[in-house]
């Protein structure tokens, strides 16, 4: 028993050892606590919008981050001035009096534009904007529904004689067919599967 008891005691002495090695290496490293959060001096921007025509101030976007887009702002001055939404305002850097010139694209990053932490920009009322999708529609389903009318032969088009006859060739059949099937996918593509 007395040679059991002493089997144990170097396997003690290398626990000791290897606890001791382990708190001085936790010792040196410092406390065990959270690291403390700095916060990182991030240059915020103020963006002031001024009427392009009468140069008056109508508002101003504080706290603009530098990684912004610009159409993050348009959405902030959506906000505060409900009237004009972020497609129909359009802004500028310098002063025009002309409809012409370029607007920024709204894909444009803040930063990017400024020169110190406010920046001016003109802003212009682009009037109603009809949405791509609209336009994309009234596109595509114009020809189907004309086509579809001279298909069904209407009296108002045709004379009544002609309007009368039942039987038609088989290719109008299939011309009929695929004319309405490809307006009918560029619709759907429209709908579903194009993003403006």
């Amino acid at each position: 028993m007395l040679a059991k008891h002493k089997a144990h005691e170097p396997m003690q002495h290398n626990e000791l050892k290897s606890f001791y090695t382990l708190s001085q290496l936790v010792l040196s490293t410092g406390q065990f606590h959270s690291p403390v959060l700095r916060h990182s001096k991030i240059p915020y921007y103020e963006v002031e919008i001024l009427d392009a025509k009468t140069k008056k101030q109508i508002y101003v976007v504080d706290k603009v981050h530098p990684s912004s887009t610009l159409l993050d702002v348009k959405h902030r001055f959506h906000k505060a001035c409900p009237e004009w939404y972020p497609s129909r305002v359009g802004l500028r850097q310098e002063r025009s009096t002309s409809l012409d010139g370029p607007y920024l694209h709204d894909s444009i990053v803040i930063q990017n534009l400024a020169v110190s932490s406010i920046i001016t920009l003109y802003f212009t009322d682009l009037g109603q904007q009809v949405s791509w999708t609209t336009v994309f529609l009234t596109e595509y389903s114009g020809p189907l529904i004309i086509y579809l009318l001279f298909y069904i032969r209407l009296a108002s088009i045709y004379d009544i004689e002609e309007s009368n006859k039942s039987i038609r060739h088989p290719v109008v059949h299939l011309a009929c067919f695929c004319h309405c099937l490809h307006y009918v996918k560029c619709l759907l593509e429209t709908l579903f599967v194009h993003k403006f």
